[in-house]
């Protein structure tokens, strides 16, 4: 059996490799960003959010924790904290699961199948409850408005590089009048 440390530089590792985007945190493995997008048959589609991932020293015998750091309507989803409430995250994890079943399979249910009998968002799941088709437009107004990719810093560079250019220019021209470094 291999120790917790290897399995989560193993499953970070397979994460990485499986097309997420992820961001150290820290030094460490433990914490890092993945960015997660909206499932294509749902109201969330076109989102993407930026979701703070924490591994405990237990890990994979303990579960991560999971949050989303830009707003998310969603019964399940605190929108203020980005808490998810899932099962099989908070009660049910098995040390059998890995963090790709995390994005690819557990975060896209939620998203297809909210449950609004156990909400941390009271709102939500009312509206749900109620207009099914005003609760998927007000999804698609949080998307527009806190999870464009820019929101997560997913921004092609060719929007920023006029800044990077004269910032780039300043840095050499001040490095010029410095000169070399002394070894």
């Amino acid at each position: 059996m291999s120790s917790p440390s290897k399995r989560r530089e193993m499953d970070l590792m397979k994460l990485m490799m499986s097309d997420y985007k992820v961001e150290m945190i820290n030094d460490g493995m433990q914490e890092f960003y993945v960015h997660f997008h909206g499932p294509s048959e749902s109201p969330y589609h076109g989102g993407v959010w930026k979701v703070r991932v924490g591994l405990p020293d237990a890990y994979p015998y303990k579960s991560p924790s999971i949050g989303f750091i830009n707003k998310m309507y969603h019964p399940n989803v605190d929108e203020m904290s980005g808490s998810v409430c899932l099962d099989v995250i908070n009660q049910t994890w098995s040390p059998m699961f890995d963090l790709v079943n995390v994005f690819e399979v557990f975060l896209p249910q939620l998203l297809l199948y909210p449950n609004p009998s156990d909400p941390l968002n009271g709102e939500a799941a009312a509206l749900m409850l109620r207009d099914r088709a005003a609760y998927e437009q007000r999804v698609k107004e949080y998307c527009q408005k806190y999870a464009k990719p820019e929101d997560v810093g997913d921004v092609p560079e060719e929007k920023s590089s006029d800044e990077e250019l004269s910032e780039d220019e300043s840095v050499s021209s001040d490095e010029e009048v410095v000169g070399p470094v002394d070894p």
